[in-house]
């Protein structure tokens, strides 16, 4: 018998998406108002519209215990509405097939297949006042009067150091971002920019930055800056699995103290993302978000996570381009499929749903390998930033029942090479050999065959050789069907006796 899906898992259906929801707004679905007509507008009525359906649809599940079975008896119609969404998409981005058989798949399988698909990507603001419209045009004018009048003649205001009256193009990128937060009604816009100046002179934003807060246990774990996507926007990495520890939690939000001190190091990691923008036409004026759900504790985070949405909607219009969310859940993927056709093109092209087990599979789309960490399936350690830009990794696949051999060729006697080699959700063989090219001499085994686990990170290893040769590095994926992304590095150096 078929059981429906929220009494499955009820309790946990029932209160994670409160803070998925509010993770999923967070400076993606920033600050506009519900009452706009353009389409950049409509795109966050229809984000915030789902995000109520939710809310209502688990308090009715709260309240009513035979809720469920409302949806269960309407699933059929889900299934077709994605379906049918799913099928434009494909037939608008993707050169027609032969058709192939046909394979009956379950409704739960279906949601979740449905949650991995993007809407084609939206291309972002350039921020030329060329570009603008004659009505946009005049907003920004009135925008710039308006504060002029407000401050007086002698009066000046800097964001993120910049003068916001000097009349440059960088001042322009930043008031652009207040008016299309708020649909270009200019009142609207200075009545924001008002607001998030007075915050940011009460909060001391502009030296915040460079603050020493002692929170050094949530560097590099819970948030925090790494490396670029391959457009060049700074990508903020934000994991909260650390508070399923309940010590975590109270040392983080015990009181008020200590939640206004979290509240402040959020912002510090914010605001240097923000200090790596451009703020010029046609630059890099906005960052990537990645957010890692596992383990996300279901209730603890509910305040925070309130209060952090709360400040980056008041305070960071237009500064998010796309929120890329990995190891999601299986019911936030079906309930993030079952409401995505209430979301507009626009609105979905910045959310990208990922599955758990598929992080590098993600990723890679967005992030060179090389700039991704290695526990999400990428070649970046903490420390790789102190030795340069990231040495360029090679990608290729690994298709179900293939065994790859990657051969480096030409290592002279004596040389040191040092290779790292990741495939996104191993579970599968590897092993590393020199095989020189001498006859009558022996292949070294210099890793031996073994099996990685699926949360392996990439293999980093370093061989001297005494005499000429190839090294062959290999992996075996015979015992899967699934196509795994991959990349590789290495460098030779040559003996210091040459």
């Amino acid at each position: 018998m078929f059981l429906p899906l929220p009494l499955i898992k009820c309790e946990l259906i029932l209160f994670c998406p409160f803070v998925i929801i509010n993770l999923l707004l967070c400076g993606v679905c920033s600050s506009r108002p519900l009452s706009s007509a353009s389409k950049h507008s409509q795109s966050q009525n229809h984000c915030f519209s789902s995000s109520l359906i939710l809310f209502s649809y688990f308090h009715l599940i709260k309240t009513n215990p035979l809720a469920p079975l409302t949806l269960f008896c309407y699933r059929d119609s889900f299934r077709a509405s994605l379906i049918h969404n799913s099928f434009q998409m494909e037939k608008a981005s993707s050169p027609e097939a032969s058709p192939k058989p046909h394979h009956k798949k379950s409704f739960v399988t279906t949601l979740m297949e449905a949650a991995t698909l993007r809407s084609p990507s939206f291309k972002e603001d350039t921020y030329f006042i060329s570009h603008l419209k004659s009505s946009e045009k005049k907003s920004l004018q009135e925008l710039k009067d308006k504060l002029t009048a407000s401050l007086g003649p002698d009066g000046q205001c800097t964001m993120w150091g910049i003068p916001l009256l000097s009349g440059d193009e960088k001042a322009d990128v930043i008031l652009l971002k207040f008016l299309r937060a708020r649909d270009f009604k200019v009142s609207d816009s200075f009545h924001m920019l008002e607001k998030c100046l007075a915050w940011r002179k009460e909060f001391k934003a502009d030296s915040v930055a460079e603050e020493e807060l002692g929170l050094e246990e949530l560097e590099g774990v819970v948030a925090y800056m790494h490396g670029y996507d391959r457009e060049g926007h700074p990508v903020c990495y934000n994991a909260y699995g650390v508070f399923r520890d309940k010590d975590m939690c109270e040392r983080m939000f015990g009181d008020e103290e200590k939640l206004s001190k979290f509240l402040r190091w959020r912002v510090q990691v914010m605001e240097r993302g923000i200090n790596l923008l451009h703020f010029k036409p046609g630059g890099i004026n906005s960052i990537i978000q990645v957010t890692d759900l596992k383990d996300m504790p279901k209730r603890d985070l509910r305040v925070v996570s309130n209060q952090i949405l709360s400040l980056f909607q008041d305070n960071y219009p237009e500064m998010v381009a796309r929120k890329i969310f990995i190891n999601v859940p299986w019911y936030f993927s079906v309930l993030y499929s079952m409401f995505s056709p209430f979301l507009t093109q626009r609105t979905k092209s910045k959310f990208v749903i990922s599955r758990q087990g598929y992080a590098a599979e993600t990723l890679y789309k967005f992030i060179r390998p090389e700039d991704v960490p290695v526990q999400y399936g990428g070649l970046s350690r903490t420390n790789d930033s102190q030795n340069g830009p990231p040495k360029p990794a090679s990608e290729f696949t690994v298709k179900g029942g293939e065994k790859v051999n990657i051969q480096i060729e030409g290592i002279e006697g004596g040389a040191t090479i040092t290779w790292d080699l990741v495939v996104g959700g191993w579970d599968l063989e590897y092993s590393a050999e020199f095989v020189p090219n001498a006859e009558g001499s022996y292949t070294i085994a210099v890793e031996k065959v073994r099996k990685l686990s699926p949360w392996e990170e990439a293999i980093h290893n370093s061989f001297t050789s005494r005499e000429a040769g190839k090294m062959i590095l290999s992996v075996d994926n015979t015992a899967s069907r699934r196509k795994k992304v991959a990349a590789y590095r290495y460098i030779v150096r040559k003996s210091c006796l040459d």
